[in-house]
C-alpha cells in the first residue's frame, strides 16, 4: 500500500532524517513516495483504489476551492512574463493592487477571493517565497512591489496547485484568502534538455515588449542520483513614459502616472535528488534570482508629478530584488506511515533608490544616487507523519505535524525617518539612529484525520501556532463530502485561518510622517504633525472561511457551484484616532498608530461549466461573483477586485499535431476604495469605477514532432486596451494599465 503524506512538516523532525537508511532496510519495498494528486487520483480512477491512501493534503487537493494548472496548460496559454498573467484565469482568483487606495496601481498582484495580496500565499515547491515583505508597506497598506509569482519561469513549472477557502487555512499565517503552490520540473531517468523562447511584440509603440528564453537540462548522475539545473533570462521593456498622458489630461512636462514598469529576471535553479533506497528520497536544492526594474515615472502623490528626480530616473534601474534559496527535503515510506520533512533558507536583498518617507515626497525617489538596501531572511522547517488505521467502521489516515518559521528584517532606511518631537517606544540603536531590525518567530503543532466512512468522507483539523509577537493561534478545520450517487458529490468545509502582523507593523521603530496636510481631518494638526508608528502589540488578524456547494462530473463533463464567506476580524490597519501627543517647543505631534480594526466580510459565488463539445474539442467556462468585500463598520474594501468575472476556455485539438486555444475574459465594474484614510468625504472623480471590459486571446500550436513545438497567437485580439488616468485614487478604480493587442511567437525544442 502507498503512503501520501500532507505537506506539512517541521524542522524538529529533520535529525530524523539520519536514520531514514537504516529504517528503509526495515520497509517492505514499495513504490516511491513522490505521489502527486495527479498520480492519485488516476490509481484512484483506474480500478485500484487500494494503491493509495488519500490523506488531508490529498483531499485538500480535491476540494470545491482548488485548481490544478498543469504544464500543458502553460504551454496552450503561455503568460506574458509573470505566473500572474495565467493565475488570474482561475475561479476566485484576480489582479488587484498593492493595496485598496489605489498606489501602485501597475504592480497588480494576485488576490484570491477578495481577501488582498497579504493574504496570499505562494510557495514554490512547498516551501514559501516571501521576498515581497522586504518591502516596506505604507500607511494605506500598499506595498511598491511585483509580488512572488515570477520567481520560476513559466517553462520550468511541473503544475501549480491552488486552494482557497478553508482548504488553505492548514498553511499557517498568510494563507487567509489561499495558496498558490507553484510545482517545478524534476530530475529526469535518461539525459534530457530543453531550450525555449518567447517574444512578445505590441501592435502600439508606446506598450512593452517582452523576450524570455531559459534552457534546462536534466538526468541521473550514478543509481538512484539524479539532477535538474536550469538558467532563465527575460525581459520587458516598460511603457512610454506618455502612454497615460492623455488618459489623464497631463500637461506638458510634467510626469503623467506611470505606465507599467519594466523588469528583467535572471534565475538559475539547480537540484539534486538520491533515491537512498526504494521508497526514501533526498532532494538538495539551490536557486539564485535577480529582478531588476525599468522605472517609468512610479510616485505616490502629486508632487512627483513635477519631481525633477522623477523626470531623470524614466528608464533607469532604480530597485532590484536578489533572492536566494538552500533548502533540503525528504521523503520516505516507513513500515507504519510516510514521513516528509524539509527546510529552507530564504534571503531577500531588496535594494532601491531612496525614496521619501514624509508628507507629499512619500514613496517618490528622492535621490538619483543613494541607494538603500534592505535584508530579509526567513528559516523555515516542517514535518508531517501519516498514520493510515481502520476501525470498524472507518478506514483513517491521521497526520501529526509541526513547523518553525522564522523572520529577520534589517532595513536601516525604513526606520530613518526624523522626529520632531520625542515619540515613546523608540528603540536606539548604535551611532544614536533607531534599531533597524527586527525578528518574530513561529512554531506550530497541527493534527488531521481523513476519515472515509462509505460515500462519507470527513476530515476534522487543529493547529496551534505560537507567535513570537501576539502570542497563541488555534486553528480548527472541518470538511465533509459525500458521494449520494455516481459522479454526483456535496462538499463543504469550514477552518479559521490567520495572519500575523509583519514586521513593519509591529516594529515602534517605523515611522510615517507628515507635516499636517496628511492628517486626518477630526486630528488636524496641532502644530508638530502627525506620525504613525508600529505597534508591538498587534494581535494577529483572524478568518473564519466557510464554503459549500456541489460538483457533478458526469462521462467528461464538469459543474461546480460553490458558496463561500469568510468572516474577517482585527485586520491591521493605520488608525486615525490618535493614541496621545508629544510636546516640543510649544507644539504638539499627534501619534496614531497601527491597530487591530473591526470586522470585515468577504462573501460571493464561483461556478464551472466543462463541456466536451465533441472529441478533442471542449469548452470550459469559470464565474466568480462577489457579493461583499468590506469592512462591515466603515465600508472599506479589502481589496478592489471586479464585481464578477467570467473566464471561457475553448481547447480544440484539431490534430495530433495542431491545437487551438481561444480565452475570452469579462471584467465587471470595479468599484473603488470610497472610504478615505483622512475621514474626509470622497470626490466625484475619486468614486469613478472601472467600466467592464473584455480581453480575447487566441494561440496556435503545432507539434513538429516529440521534440519541437513551436506556437503562436494574439493576446487582446480586439484591443481593449485601458489606461491609467491617476497615480493613486484620484480618478477612482482607474488606476491601471491594461495592455492592447500584441502578437507573441514562442518555440520549444526537447533532446
Amino acid at each position: 500500500m502507498l503512503f501520501r503524506s500532507s505537506a506539512l512538516v517541521s524542522a524538529s523532525a529533520i535529525c530524523l532524517v539520519a536514520t531514514m537508511p537504516a529504517l528503509a532496510q526495515d520497509a517492505a519495498g514499495g513504490e516511491r513516495a513522490d505521489q502527486d494528486l495527479k498520480v492519485a487520483i488516476d490509481s484512484q480512477t483506474s480500478g485500484d483504489p487500494e494503491d493509495i491512501v488519500v490523506t488531508a493534503q490529498v483531499q485538500g487537493l480535491q476540494a470545491l476551492g482548488a485548481t490544478t494548472i498543469t504544464a500543458e496548460d502553460i504551454a496552450k496559454q503561455p503568460p506574458v512574463n509573470d505566473l500572474s498573467d495565467l493565475l488570474r484565469r482561475q475561479p476566485g482568483l484576480n489582479l488587484t493592487g498593492a493595496g485598496s487606495a489605489g498606489t501602485y496601481g501597475n504592480n497588480r498582484q494576485i488576490d484570491i477571493r477578495g481577501m488582498g495580496p497579504e493574504n496570499t500565499l505562494i510557495l514554490v515547491d512547498g516551501k514559501p517565497a516571501q521576498s515581497r515583505n522586504s518591502v516596506r508597506m505604507g500607511r494605506d497598506g500598499e506595498r511598491n512591489t511585483r509580488g512572488d509569482t515570477n520567481w520560476v519561469p513559466a517553462e520550468e513549472v511541473e503544475r501549480i496547485e491552488i486552494l482557497r477557502g478553508p482548504a488553505a487555512a492548514r498553511y499557517g499565517a498568510g494563507a487567509a484568502g489561499g495558496v498558490i503552490n507553484i510545482i517545478t520540473k524534476g530530475p529526469a531517468t535518461e539525459f534530457r534538455g530543453n531550450l525555449s523562447t518567447y517574444i512578445l511584440k505590441p501592435e502600439s509603440d508606446l506598450e512593452s515588449m517582452t523576450y524570455r528564453g531559459n534552457a534546462s537540462v536534466a538526468g541521473p548522475l550514478a543509481d538512484g542520483l539524479g539532477f535538474r539545473v536550469y538558467g532563465n533570462w527575460s525581459k520587458t521593456t516598460g511603457d512610454d513614459p506618455r502612454i497615460n498622458a492623455a488618459a489623464a489630461d497631463a500637461p506638458a512636462g510634467t510626469v503623467p502616472p506611470g505606465g507599467r514598469e519594466g523588469v528583467e529576471n535572471r534565475d538559475i535553479n539547480g537540484l539534486v535528488r538520491w533515491q537512498v533506497a526504494p521508497g526514501h528520497r533526498l532532494d538538495l536544492n539551490a536557486a539564485y534570482s535577480r529582478q531588476g526594474n525599468e522605472y517609468q515615472g512610479e510616485y505616490r502623490l502629486p508632487g512627483g508629478a513635477v519631481s525633477p528626480i522623477v523626470q531623470d530616473l524614466i528608464g533607469e534601474e532604480t530597485n532590484v530584488m536578489r533572492r536566494t534559496t538552500l533548502s533540503g527535503s525528504y521523503d520516505g515510506l516507513l513500515p507504519f506511515g510516510n514521513f516528509e520533512a524539509l527546510l529552507q533558507f530564504e534571503q531577500t536583498k531588496n535594494r532601491r533608490l531612496n525614496e521619501g518617507l514624509a508628507g507629499g515626497g512619500e514613496g517618490t525617489p528622492t535621490s538619483t544616487t543613494n541607494f538603500s538596501e534592505a535584508t530579509l531572511r526567513n528559516w523555515y522547517g516542517q514535518a508531517s507523519l501519516d498514520l493510515p488505521f481502520e476501525t470498524a467502521i472507518a478506514s483513517h489516515v491521521l497526520t501529526l505535524g509541526t513547523e518553525f518559521r522564522h523572520e529577520y528584517l534589517n532595513d536601516a532606511f525604513a526606520v530613518s525617518q526624523g522626529t520632531t518631537a520625542p515619540i515613546p517606544g523608540l528603540e536606539p540603536g548604535s551611532g544614536g539612529l533607531r534599531n533597524p531590525e527586527s525578528d518574530a518567530t513561529t512554531l506550530a503543532v497541527f493534527v488531521e484525520d481523513n476519515i472515509t466512512l462509505g460515500i462519507v468522507t470527513l476530515t476534522p483539523g487543529v493547529r496551534f501556532d505560537n507567535h513570537s509577537t501576539f502570542g497563541d493561534n488555534w486553528s480548527p478545520s472541518f470538511s465533509a463530502a459525500v458521494e449520494p450517487f455516481a459522479d454526483f458529490m456535496i462538499k463543504g468545509g469550514i477552518a479559521r485561518a490567520f495572519a500575523a502582523p509583519n514586521l513593519y507593523q509591529s516594529n515602534p521603530n517605523y515611522l510615517y510622517y507628515t507635516a499636517g496636510f496628511g492628517c486626518p481631518f477630526a486630528f488636524p494638526n496641532l502644530g508638530g504633525g502627525c506620525y504613525v508608528q508600529g505597534n508591538a502589540d498587534l494581535e494577529a488578524e483572524t478568518s473564519i472561511n466557510k464554503e459549500i456547494g456541489i460538483a457533478y462530473s458526469p462521462a467528461g463533463w464538469n459543474v461546480t457551484a460553490t458558496y463561500f464567506r469568510n468572516d474577517y476580524d482585527n485586520k491591521i490597519i493605520a488608525n486615525n484616532v490618535p493614541i496621545g501627543t508629544a510636546p516640543l517647543n510649544g507644539r504638539l505631534a499627534q501619534i496614531f498608530q497601527w491597530y487591530n480594526s473591526g470586522k470585515a466580510v468577504v462573501e460571493g459565488l464561483e461556478g464551472n461549466l466543462l463541456v466536451p463539445v465533441l472529441d478533442g474539442l471542449s469548452i470550459n467556462t469559470n464565474v466568480t461573483y462577489m457579493i461583499q468585500n468590506e469592512n462591515r463598520e466603515t465600508g472599506r474594501l479589502l481589496s478592489v477586485v471586479p464585481d464578477y468575472t467570467v473566464n471561457t476556455t475553448l481547447d480544440w485539438e484539431i490534430t495530433d499535431q495542431f491545437t487551438f486555444v481561444g480565452t475570452f475574459t469579462r471584467y465587471g465594474e470595479q468599484q473603488p476604495n470610497g472610504v478615505l484614510y483622512s475621514g474626509g468625504a470622497p470626490t466625484q472623480e475619486q468614486q469613478r469605477p472601472r467600466d467592464p471590459y473584455n480581453l480575447v486571446n487566441i494561440n496556435l500550436l503545432f507539434r513538429a514532432n516529440e521534440y519541437f513545438r513551436i506556437s503562436a497567437g494574439v493576446n487582446n485580439l480586439f484591443d481593449e486596451a485601458l489606461f491609467r488616468e491617476s497615480a493613486n485614487n484620484g480618478s477612482g478604480a482607474n488606476n491601471y494599465n491594461e495592455p492592447g493587442r500584441a502578437f507573441f511567437l514562442t518555440t520549444n525544442f526537447t533532446f
